[in-house]
């Protein structure tokens, strides 16, 4: 994990370093909400939060990358029951501006998971500790604030095989409000 960690570091400062030199980078804090689930269960959805930063760099008028790192709660609720699985992260995103302000995004993300409870009960070691999946989504920006809305659809089991032999994976919707700040 910690390998994988260090490469989403040096994914993010090289677009940074890169950036700099172009001039055409930004950063964006964000926050916002989730609606989550798991698939294949007779599941609810469960609201989280979702908060981090995405560095971006335009490399035409119409074209820009973004790399983040976003704490993201997801999981479901079933029977009444909440069942909360926190990750950290990392999505890189392609962004095609269709319309002045306007992106539809597209990209991959790999998730680091850090949390796993329901009521009061850890089963994290029942859980993959990797999760990948495809965030698709558009955004719009207005002065330097930009509202982002994402589905992150899930590649990668929750539970690990030998706990969970169906196919279990995450889905999660995503509202954020961010700041771009030119740098």
């Amino acid at each position: 994990m910690k390998k994988l960690m260090m490469i989403a570091a040096m994914m993010i400062a090289a677009v940074t370093v890169n950036a700099q030199v172009a001039g055409k980078a930004y950063l964006k804090p964000m926050v916002g909400a989730t609606l989550a689930t798991v698939t294949n269960n007779d599941n609810d959805m469960k609201f989280g939060l979702v908060a981090g930063a995405e560095v971006g760099y335009m490399c035409t008028d119409n074209f820009g990358l973004t790399a983040g790192l976003l704490y993201t709660q997801q999981g479901a609720k079933a029977d009444g029951t909440k069942n909360n699985l926190e990750y950290i992260n990392v999505p890189v995103l392609a962004n095609v501006y269709v319309a002045p302000g306007l992106a539809l995004k597209a990209g991959v993300q790999v998730g680091f998971l850090t949390k796993a409870k329901a009521e009061g009960l850890d089963f994290k070691e029942l859980c993959n500790k990797t999760d990948f999946s495809i965030p698709l989504g558009a955004s719009y920006e207005f002065s330097d604030f930009v509202i982002d809305a994402r589905y992150n659809l899930g590649l990668t089991n929750v539970g690990k095989k030998e706990y969970t032999p169906s196919s279990n994976k995450n889905s999660v919707i995503m509202l954020t409000l961010g700041y771009k700040i030119p740098f």
